[in-house]
């Protein structure tokens, strides 16, 4: 394929379902006029992400649950039209069993959906953690799609590139921290962290990651924004603020891709006969841990 245009979001999202929805067919508009053809939304971005995954909380509020074949992500397919939109939710799997989701989805219909496999902080209160990594075909290149925490994993990212991604699409609600945020967002070492992911993802991987993130405060949680575009040698090539914004890249992806695995490449290069997987180390819980 020729050059496409790649963005990423930041945006705020709530339980207000109408509202989320304004939202995305603002992002979608804009988007449209600079000539996106790929645009990554939030993670939790149709109804919102919990108000707080702290191990105290008293109440947790669910965000509400979609059937992956429902009016709602029909109404994002009809608002995407001949874009390719990446988009959270929270899916209804049946016998009251929840996802973190990910759809993938154009006016052609639902390309694919991701269930996020790695759960923080007790979200598993909340959802519950899936166990499948696929890339698959879009009609912007192959693509792989990763929630928020996901993104910490090397080995989550690693399998869709094997899997033939040459591009990652990361949705996150990823708040600052806790436990000693800092007052400028963008000291803030959650920032640091996403960021450092960001990169270093598509580093080792030798392909594009399109990072999209909420913005805003909801419940106790603060999101940090920073939206980013990253080539495969990990530099940052258009990022947003801490406030709604898109960020974007216009390339040709598999070129792109191409070029990067044929230079210095941990994908190229790799050696599987040289690695083994040893037994987990035990770690305190993730309650002790909080």
């Amino acid at each position: 394929m020729s050059d496409i245009m790649i963005a990423a979001a930041a945006a705020p999202f709530d339980r207000n379902l109408e509202r989320c929805f304004h939202t995305i067919e603002g992002l979608i508009t804009e988007a449209r006029a600079r000539g996106v053809d790929l645009l990554v939304l939030p993670e939790a971005a149709l109804g919102g992400y919990v108000e707080s995954i702290s191990e105290d909380a008293a109440d947790i509020d669910p965000p509400p649950a979609f059937d992956r074949d429902g009016p709602q992500l029909r109404r994002v397919m009809e608002m995407a039209g001949d874009m390719t939109v990446c988009v959270g939710f929270c899916e209804d799997g049946g016998d009251g069993i929840r996802y973190n989701a990910a759809a993938c989805v154009s006016g052609d219909g639902l390309h694919y959906v991701h269930r996020k496999v790695h759960l923080p902080l007790r979200e598993d209160r909340v959802t519950t953690a899936a166990d499948q990594l696929e890339a698959f075909d879009t009609p912007v290149g192959r693509l792989g799609m990763l929630i928020c925490y996901d993104k910490a994993f090397p080995e989550a990212a690693r399998t869709l590139t094997l899997d033939g991604a040459q591009a990652l699409c990361f949705l996150s609600a990823w708040p600052r921290s806790a436990t000693n945020f800092a007052e400028r967002l963008e000291d803030d070492r959650q920032w640091r962290r996403s960021e450092l992911w960001d990169r270093s993802r598509a580093a080792e991987n030798s392909l594009m990651v399109a990072s999209a993130n909420q913005t805003g405060q909801f419940g106790s949680l603060h999101f940090l924004g920073g939206a980013r575009i990253t080539n495969p040698n990990g530099d940052v090539v258009d990022v947003t603020g801490t406030t709604s914004g898109i960020a974007y890249h216009r390339l040709d992806l598999e070129a792109t891709v191409e070029k990067a695995r044929r230079a210095l490449s941990p994908v190229r290069d790799l050696r599987p006969d040289a690695y083994s997987v040893p037994e987990p180390i035990p770690f305190p819980s993730a309650a002790a841990a909080a």
